[in-house]
C-alpha cells in the first residue's frame, strides 16, 4: 500500500517537528481557523502497522502488531502479556486523531495548535499568553457538556488564582496554597475539593555529571536531605514523606525497603569519605510552575540549598522556563541537582518506574543499573500479582542503593471553585472533566491552572496542564472514570484479552465523528498509535 509507506515518512518528519516544537506553542500562528483535514470518501481498506507483519519485539518495545480488522474493529498484538494495558488505552497521550488531519497537519505544525478531536469540547482560539477557549461540540456521541463554553487561563501564583476565585472572575482553580485550604473551607460562597496523593517530587541528579557519577555521594545525600522538614515546612495537611518513589496507594508500590532515615552526621562522613570532606559547589534547577507534588517550588529550593549548606555544599539557584526546563531535564542536560515530579497518569507502578528508571528516551538521571532496569521489565510484563511483588521489592531496594534521585514527598493538593458549581470535582491524576460541570447556569466556565499549555497536540506531552487541556478534546479508546482511576470504554465499547493477554480486540464505537465531521474508524487507531 504505496499511501502508507507515504505517510509513515510524514509521520517520521512529523515526530521530528514535534520533538523540536512542543515545548513552546508560541512559535505557532494564534487564532481559531480550522485545521486542513481532507476526508476521503473511497470504501475502507484496513490498514495495519508494522504493514508487512508483526515486528521483531526485539526492537524493545511492547507492540508486535496494531490492524484494523474491518471498520470498527482493531486488534493490538503485544510483545509480552500487560496488566496495566487497559490504563495505559486510557492515557491522554494515546487518544485517537483523525488519519486525514494527521496526514494534512503533522509536518506544517499545525497539530501542535489546532487539535481536532471527538471530545465534548472542541477548540475555539488560542490567545498566547492568555487563555484558551474551547466550546462546546454539539455533535458529540455521548452526555454533551453542560457549559457551552470553556476558558481556560493560567497564574503561576496561588494568591493571583485565589484571588481571581474570590473576585469571581474564574468558576475554578487548581492548586490554591497550602495555608489557604482552611480559609476556602470557612468561605460559604467556595467549595474545596481534595485531591488524593497520586504523585511525587523528587530530587534528580544526572550520574553523567561529577560528582553525582559517585554513588557514594549519592548516597550522601539521600542520607543529609531532612525530607519530614520539607513536608512539614512547605505542604499541606495529608502529604506525605515519601518511603518509596511511587505512591503506597498503588499497588506493589511499597514493595521493598523504605528509604533512608535524615542523618547529617553520617552524611558528612559520607561524603568525607568519597573524597569531599569540605563538599562541593553545585547548582539546584527548577522552574516556577506550582504542582501538586510541589506546591511552592521558590520556597522549598531555598530549604534545599539549606540544607546543603549544612553539609558543606555550596548551591546556586536557577530558575529555567518551563518548557526549556522540561526539555534540559529529559535530554540529561541538568548538571545539578534539579526539583521535579510526577502525578500519576495511570495508577500503575509501570507509569511511575518504567517512564523514570526503564526508559531510553529519558535520559535525566543518565545511566541506569540493570540491577533496578531487569526486575522492573519482570514487573511490567507478568500478571502473576506475587511474582509483580517480588519483582517490585527488588527494583525498589535497587533504587535505593543506586540512588538516581532522592524521592521527597507525596503531595496532598486540591482544586478550589465558587460553591455553586455543581459537579466541581478534583482528579487523582490531575485530569479533571469540565464537561460534567454546571457552572451555576452561566453558559461559561472559566478555570485557571498552574501554567500555560505547551501543546494542543498531547501524544508526546508529560506535562499535567497541557495533558488536562487535551483531555477536554480528545479521547483515548478507554477512560478514566470521573474523578478517579478506573479505566471505562470511551471510543471503545470493550476491549478483550485472549487467554495470555497478549493479544488485546477493541470493538469500536459506530457514530463517532471528529470535530471537523471526518469519521471515526479503525484506521484512525492504528495509524494515531503508529504515530
Amino acid at each position: 500500500m504505496q499511501r502508507w509507506r507515504t505517510f509513515s515518512i510524514l509521520v517520521a518528519l512529523g515526530l521530528l517537528v514535534a520533538a523540536c516544537t512542543t515545548t513552546s506553542t508560541s512559535q505557532e500562528p494564534s487564532g481559531s481557523a480550522e485545521p486542513s483535514t481532507p476526508e476521503s470518501t473511497a470504501p475502507f481498506v484496513a490498514t495495519s502497522y508494522p504493514e508487512d507483519g508483526p515486528a521483531d519485539c526485539a526492537y524493545g518495545g511492547e507492540f508486535s502488531q496494531i490492524k484494523a480488522v474491518d471498520e470498527l474493529t482493531v486488534e493490538f498484538s503485544l510483545c509480552y502479556p500487560d496488566p496495566a494495558f487497559l490504563s495505559k488505552i486510557a492515557f491522554t497521550a494515546n487518544a485517537i486523531h483523525d488519519t486525514a488531519w494527521l496526514e494534512a497537519n503533522m509536518v506544517n505544525h499545525l497539530i501542535l495548535a489546532r487539535p481536532n478531536g471527538t471530545g465534548p469540547y472542541k477548540f475555539k482560539e488560542h490567545v498566547r499568553g492568555d487563555h484558551v477557549t474551547l466550546e462546546r461540540n454539539d455533535s458529540y456521541w455521548g452526555e454533551k457538556a453542560i457549559a457551552e463554553t470553556l476558558i481556560v487561563q493560567w497564574s503561576s501564583e496561588s494568591a493571583a488564582r485565589l484571588l481571581a476565585l474570590q473576585a469571581g472572575t474564574v468558576d475554578g482553580i487548581d492548586n490554591p496554597g497550602p495555608d489557604d485550604f482552611a480559609s476556602i473551607e470557612g468561605d460559604p460562597d467556595l467549595q474545596l475539593q481534595l485531591r488524593p496523593a497520586l504523585n511525587i517530587f523528587y530530587l534528580g541528579m544526572t550520574n553523567t555529571f561529577a560528582p553525582f557519577d559517585d554513588v557514594a555521594v549519592r548516597q550522601a545525600l539521600a542520607m543529609g536531605i531532612d525530607r519530614q522538614r520539607i513536608v512539614d515546612t512547605f505542604y499541606p495537611g495529608g502529604s506525605t514523606v515519601a518511603s518509596h518513589f511511587t505512591p503506597c496507594e498503588v499497588e506493589f508500590g511499597c514493595e521493598g525497603d523504605a528509604w533512608y532515615d535524615f542523618d547529617a552526621t553520617a552524611a558528612k562522613a559520607a561524603l568525607a569519605a568519597a573524597g569531599f570532606p569540605s563538599g562541593f559547589s553545585t547548582t539546584i534547577y527548577y522552574r516556577d510552575v506550582v504542582r501538586g507534588y510541589l506546591p511552592d517550588p521558590g520556597l522549598v529550593a531555598v530549604e534545599v540549598q539549606t540544607q546543603l549548606a549544612n553539609l558543606g555544599i555550596t548551591a546556586d539557584i536557577q530558575v529555567q522556563e518551563s518548557g526549556t526546563f522540561i526539555d534540559n531535564s529529559s535530554a540529561g542536560l541538568l548538571d545539578g541537582i534539579y526539583l521535579l515530579g510526577w502525578t500519576a497518569d495511570y495508577p500503575d507502578p509501570t507509569n511511575f518506574l518504567d517512564y523514570h528508571f526503564n526508559n531510553p528516551a529519558n535520559l535525566q538521571f543518565g545511566t541506569i543499573d540493570a540491577s533496578v532496569t531487569d526486575p522492573l521489565k519482570v514487573g511490567a510484563q507478568t500478571l502473576d500479582a506475587a511474582a509483580r511483588a517480588a519483582a517490585y521489592e527488588e527494583a525498589n531496594n535497587a533504587l535505593r542503593d543506586f540512588v538516581p534521585m532522592i524521592p521527597i514527598a507525596h503531595g496532598a493538593s486540591a482544586t478550589a471553585w465558587k460553591a455553586d458549581v455543581a459537579g466541581a470535582h478534583s482528579s487523582p491524576l490531575g485530569n479533571e472533566e469540565f464537561a460534567v460541570m454546571d457552572p451555576g447556569g452561566r453558559a461559561q466556565l472559566v478555570w485557571m491552572q498552574n501554567a500555560y499549555p505547551l501543546s494542543l497536540y498531547c501524544a508526546d506531552e508529560t506535562d499535567g496542564e497541557t495533558l488536562r487541556l487535551c483531555e477536554q478534546i480528545t479521547e483515548p479508546l478507554y477512560q478514566y472514570e470521573v474523578g478517579g482511576t478506573v479505566p471505562e470504554p470511551a471510543l471503545a465499547t470493550e476491549c478483550t484479552a485472549n487467554d495470555d493477554a497478549t493479544v488485546w480486540t477493541c470493538a469500536l464505537r459506530s457514530g463517532v465523528t471528529f470535530h471537523d465531521g471526518a469519521r471515526f474508524d479503525a484506521n484512525d487507531v492504528v495509524l494515531s498509535y503508529a504515530v
